[in-house]
């Protein structure tokens, strides 16, 4: 795959995982406010998010065709937790808007701020932490 085709397709799925992320937090906003419910919309959006972007991640960005529950467990904690810093420019970039502006325009907003400068840290994160093994036989390939 060309670079320019990564590109793209990396940033196609970083905007499925997006859409998914807010639309689960809308779901959960939907039934109220409060301190509360926006961690908790925060938290299911990420946690829904994260599992889409790396079942996306995992097949088409780093063709990792590995298999089986232990596998998928190692790789999933690893991504998970490369995330975490990312996850903090996230959520930090969308609660500074809701503080700011108070509408959930501007919390998405900031919410795709957060997440896109997040996603291009996470990218090398994740290639340099977690896809190793995939990387190497694609290089090897190559």
């Amino acid at each position: 795959m060309t670079l320019a085709g990564l590109v793209l397709r990396y940033a196609a799925f970083a905007a499925i995982a997006m859409v998914t992320n807010l639309s689960v937090q809308r779901l959960v906003l939907w039934g109220g406010t409060g301190t509360v419910r926006y961690i908790a919309a925060m938290i299911a959006g990420t946690l829904v998010g994260l599992m889409v972007k790396y079942l996306l991640d995992k097949r088409w960005i780093f063709q990792d065709i590995g298999t089986g529950i232990r596998q998928h467990g190692t790789k999933f904690t690893l991504y998970a937790f490369m995330g975490l810093f990312t996850t903090a420019i996230f959520w930090g970039s969308e609660t500074a808007f809701w503080l700011i502006w108070r509408t959930d325009t501007m919390r998405e907003l900031g919410a795709v701020l957060g997440l896109s400068i997040g996603y291009v840290i996470k990218y090398h994160l994740d290639s340099r932490f977690v896809f190793t093994d995939a990387l190497g036989r694609r290089r090897a390939g190559s």
